[in-house]
């Protein structure tokens, strides 16, 4: 039979071009960056995303401290966490957190992942997060490209 074949082409770990990437976290919502960076990581935005494979580019986020929430949320929010120890539940908002010493760090991973996959991948992914309070950063061997993240869609 002489027909056309098509065939799905899925990417695996020797076939995947990841890239490096930057994003400037100035006056942008966090959660919308959030989002958009974590499909960054995920690697949706390429067009042979496979979902079983890390697939993403490595993403590094700078000036992190300069993001910003609307609403009341810097104090309305709160995100709890539990030591494993009775009444060990400990609420912390993120205007508390980003006071702390790597702050803006700890909220944007935070943020981050919680939109990844809850598996052993979305703990690899995460690991392709860089983030930086300053505009300074130490990837410049790898040549990253800035990127504007209100482009994405």
């Amino acid at each position: 039979m002489d027909t056309l074949s098509y065939k799905t082409i899925s990417a695996n770990k020797t076939t995947v071009n990841k890239e490096w990437v930057i994003v400037d976290a100035t006056d942008q919502v966090l959660g919308r960056l959030g989002s958009k960076v974590a499909k960054l990581l995920r690697g949706k935005y390429k067009p042979n995303f496979t979902p079983h494979v890390d697939c993403g580019d490595n993403v590094i986020i700078i000036n992190a401290d300069k993001v910003k929430l609307t609403g009341n949320k810097w104090n309305g929010r709160v995100y709890l966490s539990y030591t494993g120890y009775p009444g060990g539940q400990r609420e912390i908002t993120p205007a508390k957190l980003l006071a702390k010493p790597n702050g803006a760090d700890r909220l944007l991973r935070r943020v981050v992942k919680g939109m990844l996959p809850k598996t052993k991948l979305g703990a690899q992914i995460l690991g392709n997060l860089y983030i930086y309070e300053g505009s300074e950063h130490k990837h410049q061997a790898q040549e990253p490209k800035l990127i504007d993240i209100n482009a994405l869609n």
